[in-house]
């Protein structure tokens, strides 16, 4: 199950260009997505009306999706307007649109009931935009897991320090009794984590020269549905605790991970992430070590994620024990279960 009637990211911006529409499963419906050449983004049910032919495999023209089978075009709203050899369209002949919103150069797309499709709804990421003080790199995953499976592993860090020992991990020690307070405002789960005089990771040892043994390291993670906020960093020791700093200042540098969670299936799920730094952020090279450190960092995660996913299909009657450290995690699934109790039964696939 789905929540439907949220925003997800559909796709970065640079995977809409050129001619070519691109095809992608979303919540589990296959929806093709294009950019007119006046540059607006589109998003619609990735099927001609005629037979079915997927728009995906068609052309884009101008303002408008060409199916490859028989030549019909679609306009931004799903309606037919040219059939060749044709000049009457019936009404049916259309497609479902859905809304689409470009914002802090992320793609955001509303699978749900459009009447509630309310973009100011978006969480906003300010980092990713142009003097925001922040450098970062963007990459996408398919991973065939649940997408819960993505959020249970964002939310309990803790990990760290089995999984990621080589980049952004530590001493197991201090990740499992760092001090941590989960809170909930809304429909949102914030989790603060303070590892207190401990060693920086090789990720930031190598990013940033002259990094002393030790520091306060903070950890925040912030999950709304379908994108998770992580921002961490260090301080010099005796700092740390309380508020985590809103911008990092002197003496203080920090990394942010952008996770939108996007399901494909049950069993698959985009990941849209990208990493940005506070520091050295004229020089791309920095920009590139982190972005290689985090790229490590997930793809060991992917692992993890696939491993769960196939023992859990080989197992599904199987049950969980939960551990202390599942706190955040178990306040997001009660979340979801929330939501997914008021947002109901999903639309029918082939309506218009």
């Amino acid at each position: 199950m789905f929540i439907r009637n949220n925003w997800y990211v559909a796709a970065w911006p640079h995977e809409l260009t050129g001619l070519k529409p691109l095809g992608r499963t979303l919540l589990g419906e296959p929806v093709v997505l294009y950019r007119q050449a006046d540059g607006k983004a589109v998003a619609l049910q990735d099927r001609c009306c005629h037979r079915s032919m997927p728009l995906s495999d068609g052309a884009v023209v101008g303002n408008r999706i060409q199916c490859g089978y028989h030549g019909l075009e679609f306009d931004c709203t799903g309606r037919c307007v040219l059939i060749p050899g044709q000049a009457d369209i019936p009404a049916a002949a259309r497609v479902r649109s859905y809304p689409v919103v470009e914002r802090d150069e992320v793609v955001w797309i509303w699978m749900g009931d459009e009447e509630r499709a309310d973009a100011s709804k978006i969480v906003p990421y300010p980092w990713h935009n142009p003097g925001s003080g922040w450098a970062h790199r963007k990459q996408l995953y398919t991973i065939a897991c649940n997408w819960e499976l993505m959020n249970d592993n964002v939310m309990d860090l803790t990990h760290l320090a089995y999984v990621h020992r080589n980049t952004i991990g530590g001493n197991p020690s201090i990740h499992f009794n760092a001090e941590m307070k989960v809170t909930r405002e809304g429909e949102s789960i914030k989790a603060v984590r303070w590892l207190r005089d401990s060693t920086p990771p090789p990720t930031y040892t190598k990013a940033i020269p002259g990094l002393a043994a030790t520091a306060d390291r903070w950890q925040q993670i912030e999950y709304f549905h379908g994108l998770i906020r992580v921002y961490t960093g260090v301080m010099p020791v005796g700092r740390g605790g309380g508020e985590v700093p809103a911008e990092p200042g002197r003496d203080e540098h920090g990394l942010r991970t952008f996770d939108g969670i996007t399901p494909e299936t049950a069993t698959s799920m985009h990941f849209f992430w990208s990493a940005a730094h506070s520091f050295d952020i004229d020089n791309p090279a920095t920009t590139d070590l982190v972005y290689d450190q985090i790229d490590v960092t997930f793809l060991e995660d992917r692992d993890v994620l696939e491993r769960q996913q196939a023992r859990m299909s080989a197992l599904p009657d199987a049950k969980w024990v939960d551990i202390r450290n599942d706190v955040a995690g178990l306040q997001v699934r009660r979340l979801v279960r929330e939501r997914l109790a008021l947002d109901g039964p999903a639309p029918s696939k082939m309506a218009a």
